[in-house]
C-alpha cells in the first residue's frame, strides 16, 4: 500500500501531556504551600526564559535604570555641566554614557553629589553588564539536542510478536555518542484499597543504547507477557489516561557535553497494524547515505 503521512493534533480532545509537544497541551501545574522561590531562583528563571523574553527584559531593565538616574540628575541643580536644565533626554543620554562607561566628555558631573550619584550608577552598571554577559554566555554555551521523534508510534508484528515501535533521528550532521533511551508507561490506576495514583512502568526495549547516533534509530518494545501493554486495547489506554514517555541522553560529539531529549505518545498517537516508511537510501553515485526526513512520519498499513 502507498505510504501516508500522519500528523497528530496537539492537545487533541483537550488531553494534556506530561511531556508537551506545544504550549496548548502542557500540564498546568500549580504548587500550593511551597516556599516563594521567585527571587531566590531568579537566575535559573532567566536561563529558562526564551531569547525573546530575555531581550525584552534586558531592554526594559536598561531603559528603567537609566530613566531612574536621569530623574535624579534632573533634580540636581547645575550638577551636570552642558546639560540643558529640565531636559530629560539630556540627562537620560548622560546616564547611558555613564552606565556604558563611554563618556564622550561633553556632559560631566561638576558637583560632589552629582559625582556620588555617577559613582553609584557606574557600580550598578558594572553589575548589570556582568549579569547580562553571564546570561548570554550561559545560554549560548549550553548544548541543546536537535532530535526528531516520529509523530506517532505503531504496533506491528516482528518475528511473530507484536512490537510497539517509534523512531528518532539526529537532525544535526554531527554524532551523538553513547546514546541511551528509556521508555516508561505512565497510567492512572486504583489500588485494592481504593487509592488513586499515577504509576510508572518500565518498557523493556530490544536495544536501549547505540554507540553512535547519526542517522535514525527505530525503538522496539516487545509486547509479551512481561510488558505492561500485554493484552491492552486502545480503549484501555484511554481509560488509563496513559502516556508513553521516552527520554534520550547522550554526549554531543561537538560540545563533549551530555544532552537530553524527551517525547511522549498518548493513545491517540498509537496506530495498530502499521509500519514506518524507510527513510534511509544508499546513493550509488557517491557511495553516500541519504536520510529523507520528509518521509519520517509516513507509515504503511499492514494487512
Amino acid at each position: 500500500m502507498s505510504p501516508r503521512s500522519v500528523k497528530r493534533n496537539k492537545g487533541k480532545n483537550g488531553r494534556a501531556r506530561l511531556i508537551p509537544r506545544g504550549k496548548e497541551d502542557k500540564f498546568v501545574i500549580t504548587k500550593i504551600g511551597r516556599r516563594n522561590l521567585r527571587w531566590i531562583d531568579f537566575y535559573v528563571r532567566l536561563l529558562a526564559a526564551s531569547w525573546q523574553q530575555l531581550i525584552f527584559l534586558f531592554v526594559l531593565s536598561f531603559i528603567s535604570i537609566n530613566s531612574l538616574f536621569a530623574t535624579i540628575y534632573c533634580f540636581l541643580e547645575n550638577g551636570i555641566e552642558n546639560a540643558r536644565a529640565g531636559t530629560f533626554l539630556d540627562y537620560f543620554f548622560f546616564s547611558v554614557q555613564t552606565m556604558s562607561t563611554v563618556g564622550y566628555g561633553k556632559m560631566v558631573p561638576v558637583t560632589v553629589f552629582a559625582n556620588v550619584v555617577v559613582t553609584i550608577e557606574i557600580m550598578i552598571g558594572i553589575l548589570f553588564i556582568a549579569v547580562v554577559t553571564g546570561l548570554v554566555f550561559s545560554k549560548f554555551s549550553r548544548p541543546t539536542a536537535r532530535v526528531l521523534f516520529s509523530n506517532i508510534a505503531v504496533i506491528q508484528k516482528y518475528y511473530s510478536k507484536p512490537h510497539l515501535m517509534f523512531r528518532l533521528a539526529n537532525e544535526r550532521d554531527n554524532r551523538i555518542v553513547e546514546a541511551r533511551l528509556e521508555a516508561v508507561l505512565l497510567k492512572k490506576e486504583t489500588s485494592p484499597e481504593g487509592h488513586q495514583t499515577r504509576r510508572f512502568y518500565d518498557l523493556h526495549l530490544l536495544r536501549h543504547r547505540v554507540p553512535i547516533l547519526q542517522l535514525s534509530w527505530t525503538i522496539m518494545h516487545p509486547i509479551d507477557e512481561r510488558s505492561p501493554l500485554y493484552g491492552v486495547t486502545m480503549e484501555t489506554l484511554k481509560e488509563w489516561d496513559a502516556e508513553i514517555i521516552v527520554s534520550l541522553s547522550g554526549i554531543d560529539e561537538t560540545f563533549s557535553q551530555t544532552i537530553y531529549a524527551r517525547h511522549s505518545y498518548i493513545a491517540d498517537d498509537i496506530i495498530y497494524g502499521a509500519s514506518f516508511v524507510d527513510v534511509i537510501k544508499r546513493r550509488e553515485e557517491d557511495n553516500g547515505i541519504e536520510v529523507d526526513l520528509n518521509l519520517f512520519h509516513d507509515i504503511r498499513h499492514i494487512e
